[in-house]
């Protein structure tokens, strides 16, 4: 009831315990707190909180148009109902490496387990979208470096994102993958990869755990859980599925108004009252006050 009954320093605790090489822990991809308690119902390991996502969900593309506070409430807001850790997309930290650092306290103060950094410039895009500009190494580790010292909790995950193999290939990819966990980090999100060999090939190169961006319509194949776990991926994220699932529901049901003239033939798809209810624990919060649950859920 209101907030988790996890504190965030035990959920970083526990996404240490889990992030380990081949173990392909499944994070779906939230853009809404409610769906926080269905994704811990389902069993599964943890939250995303896409950057793409935050921003498209107030209207806007995915090109660095986002603030840091914007981003840092959104992403608490939905770690907050949930047991399970959260990790935020942090882009390229929000500016220079003060700026950085700012993002991991705003980030550690909201109850976040982790996020990632990536190396492109700004204005950033789409890690699967074409022209696509990275920095050089040396302002790619300077941000990385900034996250690693400005942590408070040690436990707080600094992911390195590198979109780095679209541009100039994979071995420049694993090159600054590398470079990247010398300046601190403690995990590594190549973006983008062509097959699932060169997921193989990342996972050798480097000795902290390796994420896997399965998006739809994106540079990767849609490759299964197991198939990640047995080239060593130790994290898999979901990042944008609930909400383009979200939007086709909402899309399909309008056009049957539209058409139909009432939403009556798209109700059985859509979720009870007596679930949604159910899913903000209504009932919970009777033990502090009987008079707020006091009727029948029909």
């Amino acid at each position: 009831m209101l907030y988790a009954k996890t504190t965030p320093e035990a959920k970083r605790e526990k996404l240490r315990e889990i992030l380990t090489p081949g173990a392909a822990r499944q994070f779906p991809g939230t853009f809404t707190p409610l769906s926080a308690p269905l994704i811990q119902e389902k069993g599964f390991d943890g939250l995303y909180v896409s950057g793409a996502v935050l921003a498209n969900e107030l209207g806007l593309p995915d090109i660095g148009l986002t603030t840091l506070t914007e981003v840092a409430q959104r992403a608490g807001q939905i770690a907050r109902l949930s047991d399970l850790p959260t990790i935020v997309d942090a882009d390229t930290g929000f500016g220079e490496p003060m700026n950085v650092a700012r993002t991991i306290h705003e980030l550690e103060n909201a109850g976040l387990a982790g996020c990632h950094i990536e190396d492109q410039v700004n204005p950033k895009r789409c890690g699967h979208l074409d022209g696509k500009a990275t920095v050089d190494t040396e302002t790619a580790t300077k941000r990385i470096k900034a996250a690693a010292e400005a942590r408070r909790d040690e436990n707080f995950l600094i992911m390195a994102r590198t979109d780095l193999r679209a541009a100039e290939g994979l071995d420049a990819a694993i090159d600054r993958a590398k470079a990247l966990v010398a300046a601190g980090a403690d995990a590594i999100f190549p973006e983008a990869m062509a097959d699932l060999s060169e997921f193989e090939v990342v996972c050798s190169a480097v000795d902290v755990p390796v994420l896997a961006n399965m998006t739809e319509f994106g540079k990767s194949e849609l490759f299964t859980r197991e198939q990640l776990a047995a080239a060593g991926i130790a994290l898999i994220i979901y990042p944008v599925t609930s909400l383009r699932t979200a939007m086709g529901a909402i899309e399909r049901t309008l056009d049957t108004i539209r058409s139909e003239g009432t939403q009556q033939p798209a109700v059985e798809q859509m979720m009870t009252r007596a679930r949604l209810y159910e899913l903000v624990d209504y009932e919970a919060y009777s033990s502090f006050d009987s008079g707020i649950f006091d009727f029948e859920v029909p």
